[in-house]
C-alpha cells in the first residue's frame, strides 16, 4: 500500500475520532445545561406557589409578620440566583422558611382544614418531590460528564476545547444535619 494513502487514512481515522470525543462532549454538556433549566422549571413553580401559601396563612396568623418576610426574601433570593451553588444556597434559605410556615399552621386548626391551604400544601410537596428528581438527575448528569471529561483520552480533548467541570448541586451543612424529633 502506498505510504500517502495509509497516511491520508490515518489523518482520517484520527480527525474522526477527535470529532466523535467532541460531540460526545458537547452533547454531555448540553444534557447538564438541560437538566439544570429543569431545576429551575421545578423553582420557579415553587416560587409561583409561595405567595398564595404566604396568604392564605397570613389571614390566620396575622402576627407571624417576620417569617412572612423572611419568606419573602428568600423567595426573592431564589429568582435571582444564578448557577447552581447559589441556587442551591437560595433553595435551602426558602425551604426553611416553608418549614416555620408549615409549623405555624400547626397552631391554627382552622387553617390547617381550610381546602385553600391543604391544596397548596399538597401541590408544595409534589414540587418538592419534583426538585428532588431534578437534583437528582442533575447531579447524576453532571457526574457523567465530568466522567466523560476526566477519562483518557477525552481528558486531552476536554483540556484543547477548554471544557470544564460542572458543579453539582449540593446540600448544604444545615441539610446535612440530621433531624431532631421530641415529643
Amino acid at each position: 500500500m502506498n505510504p500517502t494513502i495509509i497516511l491520508v487514512l490515518v489523518v482520517i481515522a484520527v480527525v474522526g475520532f477527535v470529532w466523535f470525543v467532541y460531540n460526545s462532549l458537547i452533547v454531555a454538556k448540553m444534557r447538564v445545561s438541560e437538566a439544570f433549566s429543569q431545576i429551575d422549571v421545578q423553582l420557579k413553580r415553587r416560587t409561583d406557589l409561595i405567595p398564595n401559601l404566604v396568604e392564605t396563612v397570613k389571614g390566620y396568623a396575622k402576627h407571624e409578620k417576620e417569617l412572612f418576610e423572611k419568606v419573602t426574601e428568600a423567595r426573592a433570593s431564589l429568582v435571582s440566583a444564578k448557577g447552581p451553588a447559589e441556587k442551591a444556597d437560595a433553595n435551602n434559605q426558602l425551604t426553611q422558611g416553608l418549614k416555620s410556615i408549615f409549623a405555624v399552621a400547626e397552631n391554627y386548626p382552622d387553617l390547617k382544614a381550610s381546602k385553600n391551604f391543604m391544596e397548596l400544601q399538597e401541590e408544595l410537596s409534589d414540587t418538592e418531590n419534583k426538585i428532588a428528581y431534578s437534583r437528582q438527575f442533575y447531579n447524576s448528569t453532571v457526574m457523567d460528564y465530568n466522567t466523560k471529561l476526566t477519562i483518557f483520552p477525552n481528558v486531552f480533548l476536554a483540556r484543547m476545547f477548554n471544557l470544564k467541570p460542572a458543579e453539582f448541586f449540593g446540600a448544604t451543612e444545615t441539610e446535612r444535619q440530621a433531624v431532631k424529633v421530641s415529643f
